[in-house]
């Protein structure tokens, strides 16, 4: 069924995905500025390591459990939820994902600062290890998507968008296909927050 279907239209999900601290968040509140709605609860508060939020709804996690009810409420909204459940989702409806690639060590430094400010214990693999495990999750991922009839997916790097922002916003809301403010999605990025770069000239906004 093409997605220019009415009932594919009616049934649409806006799903931001990603690894965690790959700027899913980032990505929902640039979403949010621009005139999305967002499916979010506020159950996981803002914190020293996403000072403007996580944008999180608690239902996802139960998608493992195939609990699967909840997303009737995210028809036409955005919600966030991390690559490893991706294939938890129901084909019932069609879904735009919005799916953050960054650089894997920058993953790993922003992931271990965020526990060790939890004063959680992080992974016991050292960084190769878990690079290695990282790219194979994200091809078994991006494999899985293409077969995928009623997905759509829009690979974006977060350390390219903090860098040409007025590049790949316009893409990016192409993509979703709706009336956002693209302006109010650039003046949503915070280039202060990004630290944890392998580059420093990295975000270097023009």
């Amino acid at each position: 069924m093409p997605y220019t279907d009415e009932l594919h239209n009616n049934q649409m999900i806006y799903v931001i995905s990603g690894l965690p601290r790959s700027g899913t968040s980032m990505m929902m509140r640039m979403l949010a500025a621009g005139g999305l709605e967002l499916l979010t609860d506020g159950s996981r508060t803002a914190d020293e390591s996403n000072p403007y939020g996580y944008y999180e709804f608690e239902s996802v996690k139960s998608l493992k459990d195939g609990k699967t009810e909840w997303l009737e409420q995210a028809r036409q909204k955005g919600v966030k939820i991390v690559s490893p459940l991706l294939p938890y989702l129901p084909s019932r409806y069609s879904y735009k994902i919005v799916f953050m690639r960054r650089d894997l060590n920058e993953v790993i430094a922003s992931q271990a600062k965020m526990l060790n400010a939890h004063r959680k214990t992080s992974s016991p693999l050292i960084d190769g290890e878990l690079i290695k495990a990282f790219r194979s999750h994200l091809v078994q991922v991006e494999n899985w998507l293409s077969s995928q009839s009623n997905i759509q997916v829009f690979y974006i790097s977060y350390n390219d968008l903090l860098r040409q922002p007025k590049v790949f916003i316009p893409r990016l809301v192409d993509f979703i296909d709706l009336p956002l403010n693209v302006v109010a999605m650039q003046n949503a990025i915070e280039p202060s927050l990004y630290r944890n770069r392998v580059n420093p000239e990295a975000a270097q906004i023009p």
